[in-house]
This record gives C-alpha cells, sequence and structure tokens, in this order.
C-alpha cells in the first residue's frame, strides 16, 4: 500500500510565505476608502480610514488564492513569530508587540481565529470555480470564524481575570468586534475582486 506524501507542493510554501509576508506587512497598514461617489459632483472627496488595518484582508486572500494549507501556515508562523521574536529580541509582530503576555491581550482570541479562518475561506475558495461570489462567500466565512473566535476568547478570558487592558467585557466586544466588522466588511469585498483576478491570472 503506497502512503500518502506528507511533503507539501512547492506552491503552497511560496503562497505560504507570502501570506505571512502580507500579514505582518498589514499589520501595520491602515485601510481608506474614498467618500461616497455622489459627493464628488460637489467637489466634495476625501479619503475615508476604515478603522482597520488589512492584516485579516491578508488572512482570506492568502485562502482564497493560495489554498486552504499556504494560509493556515503562514497564520501559525505568524502567531509563532509574533510569540518568539518579541519575546527574543524585542521585535514587534504584533499590533501593540508581541511576545508571551500577549496570551492576555483582548485581540489575542482573534489571532488565534487567523488559523481556521485562514483554512476554511481557502477550502471553501477551491470548493466551486472561482467567480466574485463564490470567493466573497468564503472570505465572509473566514471573517465569521476569526470573529467568533475573538468573542469565544473575550467571554470566557474577560470575566476570570485573565486579559489586561480591558476594563469590561461589552467594551472589549465593542472595541474589538463591533467597530471593526465595517471596515472589515469592506475588506471582504475587496479581497474577493482581487482573488477573483488573481485566480484568472494565474490560470486556476
Amino acid at each position: 500500500m503506497v502512503k500518502r506524501s506528507l511533503m507539501l507542493a512547492p506552491s503552497e510554501l511560496l503562497w505560504a510565505f507570502i501570506g505571512l509576508m502580507l500579514t505582518i506587512l498589514g499589520t501595520w497598514m491602515e485601510t481608506f476608502t474614498l467618500n461616497p461617489g455622489w459627493l464628488w459632483r460637489h467637489g466634495v472627496s476625501e479619503v475615508l480610514s476604515l478603522g482597520v488595518t488589512f492584516q485579516v484582508g491578508a488572512v482570506l486572500l492568502t485562502g482564497c488564492v493560495g489554498g486552504k494549507t499556504a494560509a493556515a501556515l503562514a497564520q501559525m508562523a505568524y502567531l509563532v513569530l509574533g510569540l518568539a521574536l518579541f519575546q527574543a529580541f524585542g521585535l514587534p509582530v504584533f499590533t501593540q508587540g508581541g511576545g508571551l503576555s500577549y496570551l492576555r491581550e483582548p485581540g489575542f482570541g482573534y489571532l488565534l481565529g487567523f488559523v481556521p479562518a485562514g483554512w476554511l475561506a481557502g477550502y471553501l475558495a477551491f470548493l466551486w470555480p472561482p467567480s466574485l461570489e463564490t470567493l466573497a462567500f468564503s472570505a465572509l466565512c473566514g471573517l465569521g470564524l476569526i470573529h467568533g473566535f475573538g468573542i469565544v476568547y473575550l467571554t470566557l478570558a474577560v470575566p476570570l481575570g485573565w486579559l489586561e487592558g480591558a476594563s469590561a467585557y461589552g467594551e472589549a466586544l465593542f472595541n474589538y468586534s463591533i467597530l471593526a466588522i465595517p471596515g472589515h466588511l469592506v475588506l471582504v469585498c475587496a479581497v474577493a475582486v482581487l482573488s477573483l483576478a488573481l485566480r484568472r491570472a494565474l490560470f486556476y
């Protein structure tokens, strides 16, 4: 009986590396959009912040283009680097630094959700031929997992007094989920468009 090889394809390793780099860079890049088009006719055009970074978009994009394995590997590497590099060398990888003490940050549950979210987005994105609808659905499901993990983490940790910087459950939930969801939904749309363009350009 032939055993299935556990080795990863070179393309998966490449996309895992790309996903890792995109996530690290996206951590420090804030997202912006232009104000509604109907205001342009009155000469009013300005750039508006969405209040989130490209970090979540990088997670979902890696899944939708690179696949489930690459996306999960990229985010596992991101978590390990964020916890280890800051602990050893003081190099910040996460938004507010890193190291083992980051386990007590209110946002750490959302970071934990990156791994299953990337895997799920990648799994769903390759179930059907690529289209805006299927890729948007895949990214949206991944986004749901990120917020699901974050909310569960907050629900368990805040009442126990485990987290630092979160005075109340409602405050933490508002800051990390409710306030971020509109910007994240815009990112889902952007990920669907960009991943469709990339997959068509790469012929898969």
